[in-house]
């Protein structure tokens, strides 16, 4: 018995009657927080409201009773939709299911190998230029939702687009109505937090949905509206044709995208949660083995992804929770009312969800961020503004490759530092040439420039002992340097009937002697 109630403590731990009323509030702020956004997210992504509300409820049922993070909470985030929409439209729903099935499971695997850690080496710029990459597409997608248009699939017909957009609005008094819904619902948005004694009773996101409701039902405005087929409907489990699906290149990167996003998402998120309050930290291998098995239960189910969320994550703390007795109540409120409340769904106007997202949207991109980034570090700004424009222009995943793949390059250039010192001891004597650094083949050009301004009728001693690191490429060109220099100053000194300093036997010692050179450089690398 003993053993029972320890494990349940420690699972659940509820410290006393005062932090189970705190959990108790604060899991119903979240509800409150979650339930607009869960369903704004499940039909931008292209799937019924239901399939939102069954991944915030795995979200809190199941991550939030797992260790990792105390009061981080989980469920459908605005920042995967774009994917989520581009997935669904090309394999389908159920095998949605399978791709976020094995994502969780690839979850699973990295955190039990305890490479939670690693996620958060991913350059902070590369992780912002995508979530300002999807918050573009996602603004640029739900602005004619807005107006209750349907949007172009990819994201360059979306901007391309927006002309046309506002000409058929103009044109439509239905349009007209749609869109004055949801730019209300954006005001809502922006200056509800503002009025401190209201946004502690009704958080912003249920307030617009709420106002933005009321304000269509009442007088029966013809704008379209949220469509509902219940909890079990909507439920899709992946049958063995959909998981078969996954052996194409396409499905297969959907996966690794999935995974990455949700994983670095959730394990930042994690990190910027831990700076609100003063409890106990995040585990982040626990956080990411926890992040896979929700996904892993959400893709059975043929649900959502899910990540850990910022903006439910900070009203859980905001709103004072002090275990994670807080999250998992959140679920168990999105789980009652998606099965005794769902019909209230179809009273929702699509217009209202839109104004939510294209807020998330905004609040996606980090505004304030660039303008210090691009004066104090330039090339992060590049690499972010990079990752966001690849996004747009091509896809999520390949954009993300590009925005990775600029930033190790970025590193590599930064730490790639030569300098050459050059002294003369007289004539007829080589000169003395130590190279110290990092020589990689990102910095070649520069050095052999350098090199190759010196006398050419004057042979060298080349010191490659201050190197900390080099790469191949720069051992065999330098190898190749020195013996050609060198002989070449042999000939001129030997046509002037002057010693050049060095002759062919100093060339011919030259491979070795840069062999050994570089296996100091290394050794020293090694050491540092």
């Amino acid at each position: 018995m003993d053993l029972a109630k320890k494990k349940l403590s420690d699972s659940f731990p509820m410290k006393s009657r005062g932090s189970f009323r705190a959990d108790f509030t604060a899991s119903l702020v979240v509800f409150l927080v979650a339930l607009p956004l869960c369903v704004g997210v499940a039909v931008a992504s292209g799937v019924p409201a239901e399939v939102g509300l069954i991944t915030g409820i795995v979200g809190g049922l199941v991550t939030g009773l797992l260790p990792g993070s105390s009061l981080q909470v989980s469920g459908p985030a605005a920042g995967l939709t774009v994917l989520v929409y581009e997935a669904v439209q090309t394999y389908g729903l159920a095998t949605l299911g399978a791709i976020v099935l094995a994502s969780g499971l690839l979850q699973l695997l990295l955190g039990a190998l305890k490479f939670g850690r690693w996620f958060r080496a991913i350059s902070v710029s590369v992780v912002q230029g995508m979530l300002a990459g999807i918050g573009l597409v996602l603004i640029a997608g739900q602005v004619y939702s807005l107006a209750d248009q349907k949007a172009p699939n990819d994201g360059i017909s979306k901007i391309a687009g927006i002309p046309g957009l506002v000409v058929d609005v103009i044109g439509s008094t239905e349009a007209l109505m749609a869109l004055a819904v949801g730019v209300g619902t954006i005001l809502v948005l922006v200056f509800w937090p503002k009025w401190k004694a209201a946004q502690k009773i009704v958080p912003a996101p249920l307030a617009a949905v709420a106002l933005a409701t009321v304000v269509t039902a009442v007088p029966g405005l013809p704008i379209a509206r949220v469509e509902v087929q219940g909890l079990l409907e909507a439920v899709q489990l992946p049958g063995m044709e959909n998981i078969g699906a996954l052996v194409s290149v396409g499905a297969l990167g959907t996966v690794l995208a999935f995974t990455l996003i949700a994983s670095a998402e959730s394990l930042f998120s994690a990190a910027a949660v831990d700076r609100l309050h003063d409890g106990p930290k995040t585990e982040y291998d626990k956080e990411l083995m926890a992040q896979g098995a929700g996904n892993t239960v959400c893709g059975l189910l043929g649900a959502l992804p899910m990540t850990a969320v910022i903006v439910r994550s900070s009203a859980n703390v905001s709103a004072g929770a002090k275990t994670k007795a807080s999250r998992v109540l959140h679920g168990v409120w999105l789980l009652i009312f998606a099965a005794a409340l769902p019909a209230a769904l179809s009273v929702i106007p699509l217009a209202a969800l839109a104004g939510v997202l294209v807020h998330a949207g905004w609040k996606l991109i980090p505004v304030k961020d660039i303008g210090p980034l691009w004066r104090e570090h330039r090339a992060e700004a590049v690499v972010l503004a990079v990752t966001a424009v690849s996004i747009v222009l091509i896809d999520m995943f390949q954009g993300v490759l590009i925005g990775l793949g600029l930033a190790v390059i970025k590193t590599a250039w930064e730490t790639s530092h030569v300098h050459v010192d050059v002294d003369d001891p007289g004539a007829g004597r080589p000169l003395k040439v130590r190279v110290s650094g990092n020589a990689t083949f990102l910095r070649l050009p520069k050095l052999l420039d350098n090199l190759e301004s010196l006398p050419a009728d004057r042979g060298v001693e080349l010191n490659l002992g201050g190197l900390r690191h080099m790469d191949h490429a720069c051992g065999m060109a330098l190898s190749t340097w020195e013996e050609q220099h060198n002989r070449a100053a042999a000939r001129a000194g030997a046509a002037t009937g002057q010693g050049a300093g060095s002759g062919e036997g100093d060339a011919d010692g030259a491979a070795d002697s840069i062999a050994v050179a570089s296996e100091e450089a290394t050794t020293g690398a090694a050491r540092h």
